[in-house]
């Protein structure tokens, strides 16, 4: 998304591997400034994935380090082993390392769970007490990051049109999927943790609402709040599974359908609006953080706060046009 239209493969032209980037000035940079940088925008994706109906992905990408997240992740595979063979040691081991970009996935992934361990308290007492806040904050964000991925498609046509609206209503009908009550065991939330990441690289598709949708949100949040470690380490081995399986598809399509791509994955975001409107009741009429039943704010029974919620609204635009501005900075 950072990178100049002229830089990207069109979708006619010979296929190119994200991973080959003929142009220095553009690889990317491992000093402490940038490091840091990159620990910032992952408590972003961080606290992004901690609310059900918003994606880290989506912070990724506004924030320039979607396409080098997928070539990362893209590259953990059996080849691996065969790169570590030519060298062995240490000087195997730095070969893997740089070879999956792993300096930055740890940074990444650091700032993540600093989100996890910081936040996840604080946004579930937000739900529960504050929801016409919180979701005010995100739809504003949200809004946002579709105006501004749609700027990026520079060349629309009908393939594109279609691709987008099918990314929207297939976002907007996972919205709307009734909500599974279950008691997870272990066996179930590695599944759960192996389906939510992968709706948490795609932008617009929460990884929080699958596993909430999947009767499992609670739980997860529950084991980070209180260091569950067998639930935690179950939900993250889950969560590795899906993600290898998962990104080598994500990474071929970007190398080759870039902006094809781009148009299916803002329709994924823009479908999450409907997931994310802040005025929300239950089937009752009544408050409630985890009801999927949308009013409008004249219907609210708390009255709208227009001056509270398009505040905040506008803040969470201002907040992501401002990321989207740094990502767009080079090294």
């Amino acid at each position: 998304m950072t990178a100049p239209q002229s830089s990207r493969p069109s979708e006619s032209s010979a296929p190119q591997p994200l991973d080959k980037n003929p142009n220095p000035a553009l690889k990317p940079t491992n000093n402490p400034k940038s490091l840091l940088g990159v620990y910032v925008k992952g408590m972003a994706m961080g606290a992004a994935d901690i609310v059900p109906g918003v994606s880290g992905g989506t912070i990724a990408l506004i924030a320039g380090i979607y396409e080098r997240l997928i070539n990362a992740l893209g590259s953990i595979g059996p080849n691996l082993w065969h790169i570590f063979r030519q060298e062995y040691g240490i000087k195997g081991f730095v070969a893997v390392w740089r070879r999956v970009d792993a300096t930055f996935l740890l940074f990444l992934l650091l700032g993540i769970a600093s989100s996890f361990i910081t936040l996840a308290g604080i946004i579930k007492h937000l739900l529960d007490h504050q929801p016409l806040l919180i979701w005010s904050f995100f739809f504003g964000l949200v809004i946002a990051t579709v105006f501004l991925l749609l700027s990026e498609i520079k060349c629309w046509n009908i393939g594109r049109a279609i691709l987008f609206v099918s990314g929207l209503v297939i976002a907007m009908t996972v919205s709307n999927l009734p909500i599974l009550a279950t008691s997870p065991s272990l066996p179930y939330l590695f599944f759960a943790g192996a389906i939510a990441i992968c709706a948490m690289i795609l932008p617009g598709v929460s990884g929080s609402f699958i596993l909430l949708l999947l009767g499992a949100y609670d739980a997860v949040l529950e084991a980070v709040d209180t260091m569950n470690l067998s639930v935690i380490f179950t939900v993250v081995a889950g969560m590795a599974t899906g993600l290898l399986l998962f990104t080598r598809a994500l990474k071929w399509l970007l190398a080759r359908y870039y902006q094809a791509t781009l148009a299916l994955l803002t329709g994924f975001i823009a479908g999450s609006l409907v997931k994310v409107w802040p005025w929300k009741v239950d089937a009752l009429g009544t408050l409630d953080s985890h009801a999927i039943n949308n009013v409008m704010p004249w219907h609210y029974p708390t009255g709208a706060h227009w001056i509270t919620t398009v505040g905040l609204m506008l803040l969470g635009a201002v907040l992501v046009s401002m990321l989207s501005w740094w990502g767009r900075r080079r090294p």
